[in-house]
């Protein structure tokens, strides 16, 4: 052991401030929670009568995309044929506005989606103050485990979801499942994964535990929002598809799948995301390499962790690259983004629970 890792390893845990952590953490989740409630009441107060311009968007469409009438002689009289209507069915193709949020219009639903938008803020500010407490209580980056991993990342995820609002982008449709989401991942830190404050061992005290995991959290969480996207595009995209064939989709459906953004909007913004943040991805993976080549002495050594950091990868670039495919376009390429963020959510908790390797000295 090196002298500046017997130095590291003899700082003391601060007690008060990782119990200080663990009560801002506990007060996250209280205003998330209510945060939660602001969202669903912003979805089932908001306006249903302005929704519906899909169905009168698709409908003028096939008016306007009618083949005119033929008129053809038999015995003397003229007779017009039926017009064939013609739709255009494939993703992103059809030219439907985007729904109005799950406030629908409506200024009491707007009301609510605001509220939910200021508690979703003081949430995260609150869970930030645990997140930074939790470092300052050991004095090193605070995702040395799994606990303090999931803690961090869903603060990073709120974080993408404030910043892409802040820039004045329409993604308060993410606002319900985000929230949704982060409740459960934090939930399952304090019960399940939790791990008291304390230091690691030797091999994690070096300045790659700051560049290699932190940038792993920041993809994982613009991954994240991107297989939200995702997701919603393809219940969108088959709710078009059966107005577009005449379909009647059910009441609950149409209420919700209505408001949100066409389904070739959740495509591009989804690819957009994914494309964004890939190369970061790239260099997660190439730091990783790195640091293993300081610790261990080699570069690449087929751990479980480094393999499916390497599938998630080959996922991620097959899905870009069937996105600018012709044939690939729509929901085949969408199958691919949510299969590979599958493999990013199993090279995180499976990986760590289930299969043993070099990365299993930090635990839970």
């Amino acid at each position: 052991m090196t002298h500046a890792a017997a130095t590291t390893l003899a700082v003391a845990t601060n007690e008060n401030l990782a119990n200080i952590s663990n009560v801002l953490i506990y007060s996250a989740m209280a205003v998330y929670l209510l945060a939660f409630f602001a969202h669903m009441a912003e979805w089932l107060f908001g306006s249903r009568s302005k929704v519906g311009r899909t169905a009168a968007a698709l409908t003028t469409k096939a008016i306007a995309s009618a083949e005119a009438p033929k008129v053809q002689v038999k015995g003397g009289t003229a007779v017009l044929d039926r017009p064939k209507v013609v739709v255009r069915s494939a993703a992103g193709a059809r030219d439907v506005p985007d729904g109005p949020g799950a406030h629908g219009g409506d200024e009491q639903g707007d009301l609510y989606g605001r509220i939910a938008v200021s508690l979703t803020v003081l949430g995260w500010l609150v869970e930030a103050g645990g997140v930074l407490t939790r470092a300052l209580s050991v004095e090193r980056a605070p995702w040395g485990n799994m606990y303090e991993f999931n803690i961090t990342f869903s603060t990073v995820a709120v974080g993408v979801y404030l910043t892409l609002l802040a820039l004045k982008k329409n993604v308060r449709w993410l606002g319900l499942p985000l929230i949704t989401t982060v409740l459960l991942d934090l939930g399952l830190a304090v019960t399940v994964l939790y791990t008291a404050s304390d230091q690691l061992v030797p091999a994690l005290h070096s300045y790659w535990l700051w560049i290699h995991v932190s940038t792993a959290i920041f993809c994982g969480a613009v991954f994240y929002v991107g297989a939200v996207g995702t997701l919603l595009y393809l219940f969108r995209d088959s709710y078009e598809n059966k107005l577009a064939t005449g379909g009647k989709p059910g009441s609950f459906a149409g209420s919700v799948l209505e408001r949100l953004p066409s389904a070739a909007s959740l495509d591009k913004f989804s690819y957009r995301v994914n494309a964004a943040v890939f190369p970061l991805w790239t260099f997660t993976i190439i730091a990783g390499a790195i640091w293993a080549g300081d610790a261990w002495g080699r570069y690449w050594g087929w751990d479980p962790k480094e393999v499916w950091s390497f599938i998630t990868w080959v996922a991620y670039a097959c899905y870009l690259h069937a996105r600018a495919t012709a044939g690939w376009k729509g929901r085949k390429a969408a199958y691919l983004a949510l299969i590979a963020f599958g493999c990013w959510l199993f090279n995180y908790y499976g990986v760590n629970i289930f299969v043993s390797g070099k990365h299993s000295y930090a635990g839970v």
